[in-house]
């Protein structure tokens, strides 16, 4: 895999076609489940796995997929290896899978995983669309990290909450200090809205400026010259 397409794929899948801030894919488990970031980076982080495999195994595959049955195949190939995530989180994170509850079975029918698969993994080699499949991921990842942070933050004062469910013996880190209220909707659905609405205009207005700086600076006209008089 050549180094130009390696940035190429970090580009796009952490800023240029992000699928939290640019795609605007995957509603359902941004907004659902970044009420904190612990549960939002453990789920972006099933996505990752789920994309980086999925992408891997439609990659291998795609030769031998018929055009007209790919999109059910695809979701065949998805459904497998999400089950084998869902199963591996009720394994080893039991409280944190009674958390995330339904999601991770979700991410079968997540259109960033869809997407990627069939724009993707089936029209190129095998490392190149695990790599696509990880940045993609990464990318729907740091949002939802920042979109839990602000959330949690905002709604209850505090960081990291639940990480014992993760890393026994960790606790959360009390911002604001015990005698903050709280800000109830921060972590509530329309909360989530708002926030994220913050985020992709915070998005668009830095590639706009961006965009403005590439621009060269207009030329100003030479003034008229006045006819010579006999």
């Amino acid at each position: 895999m050549r180094i130009q397409h390696i940035k190429e794929s970090a580009r796009n899948g952490l800023w240029r076609q992000n699928p939290g801030l640019a795609q605007i894919l995957g509603l359902c488990p941004i907004l659902a489940v970044s009420t904190n970031i612990v549960n939002a980076v453990s789920l972006g982080l099933a996505t990752v796995m789920a994309m980086a495999l999925s992408n891997l195994a439609v990659s291998a595959l795609r030769r031998w997929i018929a055009y007209e049955i790919r999109i059910p195949v695809f979701i065949l190939i998805i459904a497998a290896l999400v089950t084998v995530l869902d199963l591996a989180f009720n394994a080893y994170f039991h409280s944190l899978y009674l958390l995330l509850g339904i999601f991770i079975p979700l991410i079968t029918t997540n259109c960033i995983v869809l997407a990627r698969a069939e724009a993707f993994a089936a029209r190129n080699g095998a490392l190149e669309s695990t790599f696509d499949g990880i940045m993609m991921g990464l990318g729907l990842v740091w949002v939802l990290a920042l979109l839990g942070a602000l959330r949690e933050l905002i709604g209850s004062g505090t960081l990291l909450s639940g990480i014992d469910m993760v890393v026994p013996g960790l606790s959360a880190i009390q911002v604001f200090g015990d005698d903050y209220p709280g800000f109830l909707l921060a972590v509530l659905p329309p909360g989530a809205f708002f926030i994220l609405g913050c985020l992709i205009a915070a998005y668009n207005a830095i590639n706009a400026h961006r965009a403005a700086r590439i621009l060269p600076e207009p030329v100003p006209a030479a003034p008229p010259q006045s006819a010579a008089v006999d």
